[in-house]
């Protein structure tokens, strides 16, 4: 255990859902409530709730990106003003492979691959791309280790006006871009940049699923 943090192991089975579960809590007035995953309305509306009245609420949804975590909560039926009003940042995660720097070479790639990922060959001019050869260290592979790559999306005033607007998620992610968040695919981008993975990688991991 832990100096300070309670912990509640949810059991459906025997009613004690997430949503009876953020109640309980509430009534012992934390300063911050970490829900495992707000997977239904009801849910969502107490995370809210708790955040009205002065909580730090965190919480995971699983979704495409960050933009459609704020799309998602909006269809499941939570008024858009109170997701405007309590939301604060939104952070999507996923993986990607490491290439071995055992068995690390240089390569090129396409022009035309890189086009049809959306991705401009000329902001990659100068760049040294690598691929994994396969060894007795990453099992023949080429890989070894993951890294993580983030899409960080700050609930900005345009962002709280879009949320408003009941805008689409690829508007909204439209406008998260334009307030200096990069996307998925941009840093995985990066890590490409930094020789850290290959762009079969960039492409697989950052596809929408």
């Amino acid at each position: 255990t832990i100096e300070g943090i309670n912990q509640l192991q949810v059991r459906e089975s025997i009613g004690l859902t997430f949503a009876s579960a953020l109640r309980a809590y509430l009534r012992q007035d934390p300063n911050v409530i970490m829900v495992g995953e707000i997977r239904d309305k009801e849910t969502a509306e107490i995370a809210i709730r708790a955040s009205l009245t002065g909580h730090l609420v965190l919480s995971a949804m699983h979704t495409n990106g960050a933009a459609a975590t704020v799309t998602r909560i909006v269809n499941m039926g939570i008024e858009p003003f109170l997701v405007a009003s309590t939301l604060n940042l939104v952070i999507s995660q996923r993986l990607i492979r490491k290439i071995c720097k055992n068995c690390k070479y240089e390569v090129e790639i396409d022009p035309n691959v890189l086009k049809a990922a959306s991705i401009d060959p000329d902001s990659l001019k100068g760049i040294k791309f690598y691929k994994g050869r396969g060894c007795k260290v990453c099992m023949n592979t080429g890989y070894k280790g993951m890294v993580g790559i983030f899409e960080i999306l700050q609930v900005t005033s345009k962002i709280r006006e879009a949320i408003l607007e009941r805008k689409s998620t690829d508007e909204l992610q439209e406008i998260a871009i334009k307030e200096g968040m990069l996307s998925l695919r941009q840093a995985a981008v990066e890590k490409l940049k930094e020789g850290v993975t290959d762009i079969e990688n960039v492409i697989k991991e950052t596809s929408i699923r």
